[in-house]
């Protein structure tokens, strides 16, 4: 009986070993992993502070538009073209670009002119003509040219049509080429002969657009002129009949809202022979005698091109003119 007795103590004291070790096994491992957690929250805690100490917790600054570069203003030599008026350049940031700006030309033609700048189209040239209307560029000069294309060309100082500031922009807001209808298109294009850089400060003739299309250049309608193409100035065109080519180069900038009777007045002026053989210089000078630039409006843009008038004016065989250095 005894040695059954002290058996069973030795199974009960057994049993009570493997228990209290996987008890402290169980305890081991707790331990273990609190300390792994432990460790683990040190270093996430470390590593946030790291970050925030390095100002990785600051709020992005939004960026704004009006601290970016805009608009871009490429030098142009007054040495190797005299014709350049030296002005500096306009800002390139903190430009509207939205709404429109009041342009008041007056001439010593009758009322003055007002045109509405299209700020969201055509932001570049808006903060062009605000910056020289600011230095005067235009006063007391002549618009120089009626186009064959039924436009007005001005701003000028040299009357060359080889002048304007010291500096050119790119082209913003040219209207696209009309798309013919299926039976125009499969029609023959005639040729169409371009400006070469050494041409004249008139152009050559282009082709009209497909007819039944809309004008792209509608009486009313204010546009930037470079030469070459692109390369926009201070020359400028204001067109007194609707003008529809079947390449649009000129860069629309807005339109006259006031005294359009003035510019189409000018329109039918009678022209003689500009120097370089082409009948196109009005006969009496047409003299800018101010051009301001009023604030910008907040509201949504309307400076959209006019509605062409009820019957187009452009013939076939109008030669435009005009590509004269701006």
């Amino acid at each position: 009986m005894a040695s059954s007795k002290d058996r069973q103590r030795k199974l009960a004291r057994a049993k009570f070993e493997r228990q209290m070790a996987r008890r402290a096994a169980a305890a081991r491992r707790k331990r273990q992993l609190r300390a792994a957690i432990g460790s683990a929250v040190a270093l996430l805690l470390i590593a946030l502070g790291s970050f925030w100490a390095l100002g990785g917790f600051d709020r992005k600054p939004t960026a704004d538009p009006a601290a970016m570069d805009i608009c871009a203003w490429t030098k142009q030599d007054a040495n190797a073209n005299t014709n350049l008026k030296e002005v500096g350049t306009p800002p390139t940031r903190d430009l509207p670009t939205t709404g429109t700006r009041p342009m008041t030309i007056t001439t010593n033609q009758g009322e003055p002119v007002v045109v509405q700048l299209d700020l969201a189209a055509a932001p570049c040239a808006g903060a062009s003509f605000t910056y020289l209307a600011g230095q005067q560029f235009f006063d007391n000069t002549k618009c120089h040219e009626i186009t064959t294309e039924g436009a007005l060309r001005c701003g000028d100082p040299s009357g060359t049509g080889f002048g304007g500031p010291t500096y050119t922009f790119f082209d913003e807001n040219v209207p696209p080429a009309p798309t013919p209808s299926p039976s125009e298109s499969a029609a023959t294009p005639t040729a169409t002969p371009s400006a070469s850089p050494s041409a004249s400060p008139t152009a050559t003739p282009s082709a009209t657009a497909p007819a039944g299309t809309p004008p792209a250049y509608p009486a009313g309608t204010v546009a930037m002129m470079g030469f070459p193409p692109g390369s926009n100035g201070s020359q400028f065109l204001i067109f007194f009949k609707d003008y529809g080519p079947a390449d649009p180069i000129y860069p629309i900038v807005g339109k006259v809202t006031s005294g359009m009777d003035v510019i189409k007045k000018i329109g039918a002026m009678e022209t003689v022979d500009n120097g370089s053989g082409a009948k196109v210089k009005p006969k009496h000078d047409v003299i800018i005698q101010s051009l301001t630039v009023g604030e910008p409006s907040s509201g949504s843009p309307t400076a959209t091109p006019p509605s062409p008038t009820p019957t187009p004016t452009t013939s076939p065989s109008a030669s435009p003119t005009g590509a004269g250095k701006s």
